[in-house]
C-alpha cells in the first residue's frame, strides 16, 4: 500500500468514487489551495483504494488539532487495513505539523468506523453531544 498526500485536482478526480458524491471542481480547488487542509489517498496495485481528509483547527487558548473530516474506503478494499492505515497516516501528519491531537465524529451505530478509529489508537470521548445546523 502506498499513501500519498494529494495536492492536485486530477488525483482527486481519479479517486472520485471514494467520496460520497463526485468532487466539485471549485470546492476541490479551494480545499487544495489551503495548506491546513489535507487529503491522503491510499493506493493498492496503483488503484485509489481509500481516502481521508483532515482539517487543522486552531484556537487561541488550545493550539492546533487535526479534525478527521472524512474517511472512505472502496468496497473492494475494505477489511484489509486501508482505513486504519489512512487514519494513522493522518495522525502522523498531524504530529509533523505540530498538532496536539486529532479527533473525529461518527454515528453510534457505525460499527465499521468505530472499529477503524479504535483500532488506530482513538478512544471514544465520554459525555459528548454533537449539534448541527443545516443551511
Amino acid at each position: 500500500m502506498e499513501i500519498r498526500r494529494i495536492t492536485d485536482a486530477s488525483a482527486v478526480r481519479a479517486a472520485g468514487h471514494l467520496f460520497d458524491q463526485a468532487p466539485e471542481p471549485a470546492a476541490t480547488a479551494r480545499f487544495l489551495a489551503d495548506d491546513r487542509h489535507h487529503l491522503l489517498i491510499a493506493y493498492l496495485d496503483g488503484q485509489p483504494a481509500g481516502m481521508v481528509t483532515g482539517v487543522e483547527m486552531t484556537h487561541p487558548d488550545k493550539g492546533t488539532e487535526m479534525f478527521l473530516y472524512e474517511l472512505g474506503v472502496d468496497k473492494a478494499y475494505r477489511r484489509r487495513g486501508v482505513g486504519r492505515a489512512l487514519v494513522g497516516a493522518l495522525a502522523d501528519l498531524a504530529r509533523e505539523r505540530g498538532c496536539y491531537g486529532q479527533w473525529v465524529i461518527t454515528d453510534e451505530d457505525n460499527d465499521a468506523a468505530r472499529a477503524t478509529y479504535g483500532g488506530s489508537g482513538g478512544r471514544p470521548a465520554e459525555h459528548q453531544v454533537v449539534y448541527g445546523w443545516d443551511f
